[in-house]
């Protein structure tokens, strides 16, 4: 077997020198924080495999979500969810994209809450009302949970399971919006 060397200090002196122009020297904090991030990170298959995700994601969250430790929270607690729902984490972040932008108290006019926009229904028809959906962990587990539900019933027809996640069966729309953010911002070639 290989000896893989820590990619974490690779990856950013490497992304330190290809943005040179456009950031400072790494930030001794932030690799603290990937290297404990990815020591908590179960749901990955190796060390090497939770390095180059929460790097390359957390790089591209960056925008949304300025806060070192909470966006790799939140990646560590999506690819963990996504992963137990059988989902692609990439895809995941692409539909907290166009429902929220991120903004874990986000509620839309029909009342859904949270990152993933879950309807708060679904805590009574569970008997568990006092879940908070505006909690990542808890939204996550829900969102994740519906959403391959979805995948589950209509086949893998991921436009199909998109529109019931969204309530808008038989539009496209919405199917198109996700779809469009995680082809254009978020999926990870295997």
């Amino acid at each position: 077997m290989a000896l893989r060397l820590p990619l974490i200090p690779l990856l950013l002196s490497l992304s330190m020198t290809c943005h040179a122009s456009l950031r400072q020297a790494p930030e001794p904090e932030l690799r603290e924080l990937l290297l404990q991030t990815v020591a908590e990170a179960d749901s990955f298959q190796d060390r090497f495999d939770a390095e180059v995700w929460l790097l390359d994601m957390s790089t591209r969250l960056k925008r949304y979500m300025p806060a070192t430790q909470e966006r790799l929270t939140l990646l560590r607690l999506v690819h963990r969810e996504a992963s137990k729902a059988g989902l692609k984490p990439d895809l995941v972040l692409a539909l907290i994209h166009a429902e929220s932008h991120f903004d874990r108290f986000a509620i839309s006019p029909a009342g859904a809450q949270g990152m993933m926009q879950v309807m708060p229904f679904w805590k009574a028809e569970l008997g568990r009302p006092q879940d908070n959906l505006t909690d990542n962990a808890t939204n996550l587990r829900y969102g994740c949970t519906i959403l391959s539900f979805y995948l589950r019933k209509e086949n893998g027809d991921l436009n199909r399971a998109l529109a019931r996640y969204n309530g808008s069966l038989g539009q496209h729309r919405y199917p198109a919006k996700v779809i469009g953010f995680w082809q254009d911002f978020w999926y990870v070639k295997p």
